[in-house]
């Protein structure tokens, strides 16, 4: 793969880690693909879900992210937002219809497993 490609790709998952909303939409709006996973298996909304970034994880869910793609290990986007504790993504993945039940552990497994309510 061109080296160029995989900076590029480097780049959109750094930008999704760090909630740069507006930055990576113009990427996907120029075609970058909304569910591009890196080598585990991570999509830029898993990233944005899991470091906390609910308006970044709603925005890459309206342009047509999966919002229940699992990454290698089997993991939601939900359940992590469930394991780090980051409600506010919770809650934005739980309005835009994610599935309690998808993955291993289940985001409703690890509400359970760590005493958190899912509202």
């Amino acid at each position: 793969m061109d080296e160029q490609l995989i900076d590029l790709a480097h780049q959109m998952f750094d930008l999704a880690r760090e909630g740069h909303t507006e930055r990576l939409l113009a990427y996907v709006e120029a075609g970058v693909p909304v569910d591009l996973t890196d080598a585990a298996g991570n999509t830029l909304l898993m990233l944005a879900a899991y470091h906390g970034h609910a308006a970044t994880t709603s925005a890459l869910a309206a342009r047509g992210a999966d919002v229940d793609r699992l990454n290698d290990r089997g993991q939601s986007p939900l359940a992590g937002a469930v394991f780090k504790g980051e409600d506010d993504v919770v809650a934005a993945l739980l309005a835009l219809g994610a599935d309690l039940d998808a993955g291993s552990p289940t985001a409703r497994a690890t509400a359970e497993m760590f005493g958190r309510d899912l509202g």
